[in-house]
């Protein structure tokens, strides 16, 4: 049976937690339970790396201990504890055990299983919110190409097919993801979504709509290569960055794009979305 490491964090504010999931689901961690000061990860003991940890905690002024504990019912766990996500009238998210969310235009179901991007994150609602912002009227992505690019459970690419999309690519560079999105696709009934095992963006298509909600550094590595797939009159949403990386995601897609046309904040993250100029 598989081994798991989990770290306790103690101590922890909502703020500073959101920032901890954020950085150790970028060293690997595909678990996080918040508890009243404090949070939980949950990695592979092989991947399990304390001088990473260590560098986290201390950056952040917490302190972490650490259990081994052996592969068990993740949904049983999350059943205690996951909760539906709502984002005003427009969508929501729950689980097979929860009851049918009646009042939104869309509801989304999904197997809460150890990863990230179940929509807890403030991240993941900010999307959710510009995508009704921006498109938000009726069947407003008919017709329209979209790529999700870091696709964790798949609820920005379900979200996109059920406001109508042509068509999906939703990609991620971690097989545990690409499995939970499968199971989360299939139970949604969603079935132009295309999933994709990559590190890179496709080559060789262009989309009207981006989804990038992953980290600072995934978005500036590859500026060029989401600027490049998105089609003239394109819009890119891009989250998983902190305030103080705006000035940086500004500088490097300023070069290729206008300026943001939509800026969100929610508990020190960020939504930023850009327009891709028109040919000439």
């Amino acid at each position: 049976m598989k081994i798991y490491n989990e770290l306790s964090f103690s101590g922890v504010s909502p703020e500073v937690a959101d920032i901890l999931i954020a950085e150790l689901a970028d060293a690997g961690y595909h678990g996080f339970l918040e508890e009243e000061g404090e949070l939980k990860a949950y990695v592979d003991e092989q991947a399990f790396n304390e001088a990473v940890v260590e560098a986290i905690s201390k950056r952040y002024d917490c302190r972490f201990v650490v259990n081994q504990i052996e592969e068990q019912n993740w949904n049983a766990t999350w059943e205690s504890s996951f909760s539906p996500v709502r984002v005003g009238s427009f969508a929501a998210i729950r689980a097979d055990f929860h009851e049918v969310v009646k009042d939104v235009e869309y509801e989304i179901i999904i197997t809460p299983k150890m990863s990230f991007g179940t929509g807890h994150h403030a991240t993941t609602y900010l999307v959710m919110k510009a995508m009704n912002d921006m498109f938000g009227q009726g069947q407003a992505l008919k017709g329209v190409d979209v790529l999700d690019f870091g696709t964790g459970t798949g609820v920005l690419a379900i979200l996109a097919s059920k406001m109508g999309a042509k068509q999906v690519v939703a990609v991620d560079n971690d097989s545990w993801s690409i499995n939970n999105a499968g199971e989360n696709i299939e139970m949604n009934g969603c079935g132009n979504i295309e999933l994709s095992l990559a590190e890179e963006l496709p080559t060789g298509k262009t989309f009207d709509l981006i989804l990038a909600n992953i980290n600072k550094h995934i978005l500036l590595d590859h500026c060029k290569a989401i600027v490049m797939a998105l089609k003239p009159g394109g819009t890119v949403l891009l989250s998983g960055i902190l305030s103080s990386d705006v000035p940086d995601i500004e500088r490097a897609y300023e070069l290729y794009l206008h300026n943001p046309v939509l800026v969100e904040e929610r508990n020190n993250w960020m939504m930023m979305a850009f327009s891709k100029r028109h040919a000439g």
